[in-house]
């Protein structure tokens, strides 16, 4: 199963926190954690989803894999900025979103 985590580049403390714990909750139950691949929510994300045995793929706006923040194991590039949301978006079977505005 796959569930994207959707959240911001920047975050509050509690915000990464609750990201670090969902991605870490996910991977527990076998999920592969689908995000944004950069900073913020995304990363503590991963960092959870790692801390747990979980795989991580991360979806990235730009043409660098080594964009990608460092717990991520599978890096996509896509070129397309901003509109890589609708990737991570559609490649999860749910979306988590946590934070924002």
């Amino acid at each position: 199963m796959f569930v994207s985590v959707i959240g911001g580049s920047r975050c509050s403390q509690r915000e990464a926190e609750l990201a670090e714990e969902v991605g870490a909750e996910l991977a527990r139950r076998g999920v592969t954690l689908v995000c944004g691949g950069l900073t913020g929510v995304m990363s503590a994300a991963c960092k959870g989803a790692h801390s747990a045995g979980g795989m991580t793929v991360g979806i990235l706006p730009g043409t660098r894999r080594e964009d990608a923040n460092p717990h991520v194991d599978i890096p996509i590039v896509t070129t397309i900025g901003e509109a890589r949301n609708v990737i991570v978006v559609c490649s999860g079977q749910a979306v988590i979103a946590i934070g924002g505005e």
